[in-house]
């Protein structure tokens, strides 16, 4: 008897804590998806960064011809915003790369390709998307729009399990007894 009440009050005690796991736990991990998700993110980082610095090679030209031209409602100088543009595809490449402020870094760059499209939108228009055969066989927008799909899965997704942050997506708590 002295038995059933002891495995009573552990029962009590653990019904009073209640976990809840949002994704699989740690031992049920899809490495062929992780690595995947990895080297997405690790490869889209460098493709941003080469932006970045191309864009830092000649700021006054893409001050002039880019934000000049198609962001005349931009307060202030252009070339102010041709190096924030350009900052934001240096360093938020880093913080995605490693898994640091992945999502932060995400919504940097989906900033920057947000306006990249609208940019080529004013730009080219819709070129006939989505069933136009154009001249290049590609549409303008397309790497751009490609770029913005990236940043906003990362940004909504976070950075995968291969990250040097990541939460464990496990909630305790205990709620409150009678």
């Amino acid at each position: 008897m002295a038995q059933s009440k002891n495995s009573s009050t552990k029962d009590n005690n653990d019904s009073q804590k209640v976990e809840v796991v949002v994704q699989s736990p740690e031992g049920e991990v899809n490495i062929l998806g992780e690595l995947s998700i990895f080297v997405l993110r690790v490869s889209f980082s460098f493709m941003m960064v080469h932006h970045g610095l191309e864009k830092l090679s000649d700021p006054g030209g893409f001050a002039e011809f880019v934000v000049g031209k198609y962001f005349s409602f931009l307060p202030g100088d252009p070339v102010i915003w041709t190096y924030i543009a350009a900052v934001t595809q240096i360093v938020c490449p880093i913080g995605l790369a490693t898994g640091v402020f992945a999502r932060l870094s995400s919504l940097g760059l989906l900033s920057t390709m947000v306006f990249a499209l609208y940019f080529h939108f004013i730009d080219t228009g819709l070129e006939g998307f989505p069933f136009a055969v154009v001249e290049n066989h590609n549409y303008i927008f397309e790497l751009s729009a490609i770029y913005a799909a990236i940043s906003f899965y990362f940004l909504c997704a976070g950075p995968g399990r291969l990250s040097l942050l990541r939460k464990t997506n496990k909630i305790t708590y205990y709620p409150k007894g009678e």
